[in-house]
């Protein structure tokens, strides 16, 4: 019986020393996450390029063959749509939920053309975006998102250092912006 009673008590002081050094330690990853990191950038709605250090926001691209961006945005208002041209050998966009959820990732081999015309929207947005869907988006991709922050990475290939003006072009000249159709 006193064994019994031993266990309890240890078992008990060790779950509650477990979630003490838990309940301490959580200031230190607070604000770590990757939205979080992502609109530490700058301002939303614009692509960023990453550069092979740390930033202050705690990114990097750490492959020396890709180029990255990443981009901040909400929902809450209009739709986002990104876009990109240009001749560079491989791209690809990732877009993340405020909880880093992939909502939904392409390629070049999987778009029309190789041009980058992607459009995020809420549920309700693309509903009404689709009872009367205008022209300028027919060859748009539309992707539903039920949360309203998230955020893009868009990756290119720069396999060979001739490639790295190309793939810096094609980054900065994404756009990752608000889309409002015209009334």
């Amino acid at each position: 019986m006193l064994r019994l009673i031993f266990s309890v008590l240890t078992g008990l002081f060790g779950a509650a020393l477990l979630h003490l050094v838990i309940i301490l330690a959580l200031p230190h990853y607070t604000g770590k996450d990757a939205q979080t990191r992502v609109l530490a950038e700058g301002d939303p709605n614009r692509f960023y390029l990453l550069s092979a250090h740390n930033d202050d926001a705690g990114l990097a691209n750490s492959d020396p063959f890709l180029r990255t961006a990443v981009c901040a945005f909400d929902l809450e208002d209009n739709p986002v749509r990104f876009t990109a041209k240009g001749n560079v050998p491989f791209w690809s966009i990732a877009v993340y939920d405020g909880a880093s959820n992939e909502v939904f990732s392409m390629n070049d081999r999987t778009s029309v053309g190789g041009a980058l015309d992607v459009l995020v929207a809420t549920p309700i947005q693309l509903t009404g975006l689709r009872k009367s869907l205008p022209a300028e988006l027919q060859p748009t991709i539309l992707v539903e998102m039920s949360h309203s922050q998230g955020y893009a990475v868009l990756r290119t290939l720069a396999p060979q250092a001739s490639f790295d003006e190309a793939a810096r072009s094609f980054l900065a000249g994404a756009g990752c912006e608000a889309y409002a159709p015209a009334d």
